[in-house]
């Protein structure tokens, strides 16, 4: 009888404690599903920020490649620029000095102009047109 007793409280007590045991270890399991859905969670949202950052830096490379290709052709522009300024400038001193050495020859003009036109307006220009014609 008393060993049957004691039996009985070892399966009562081993039986609760089965019972507990697999209570805990499907908590556990719930637990272990919830955290293992959350960390592929992170996973997954990690990876489409490091998709998203490499298109970024897809598009920036992109980018970089052709302000270096833009500065180029800046540059090329600008050296280009330069020459036809040299060119101009030159061109603008000539036409400067070839406007002088018209403004020159015209004032002379002008001066010899005035000095025929005060020698043929002149008195004895006058007698020998009238005594020429006359």
């Amino acid at each position: 009888g008393e060993i049957f007793g004691i039996l009985r409280q070892m399966l009562e007590t081993f039986e609760s404690n089965l019972s507990a045991a697999q209570k805990e270890e499907l908590a556990n399991q719930k637990a272990y599903e919830e955290l293992k859905a959350a960390k592929e969670e992170e996973i997954a949202a990690g990876q489409a920020q490091a998709d998203t950052k490499t298109g970024e830096l897809a598009d920036t490379d992109e980018k970089n490649a052709q302000a270096k290709v833009d500065v180029e052709d800046t540059k090329a522009s600008l050296s280009a620029d330069e020459q036809f300024l040299m060119m101009l400038k030159e061109k603008c001193a000539m036409t400067d000095k070839e406007w002088e050495e018209r403004q020159k020859t015209r004032q002379l003009e002008m001066e010899a102009v005035s000095q025929a036109l005060a020698v043929l307006s002149s008195d004895d220009a006058h007698d020998l047109f009238t005594r020429t014609f006359n």
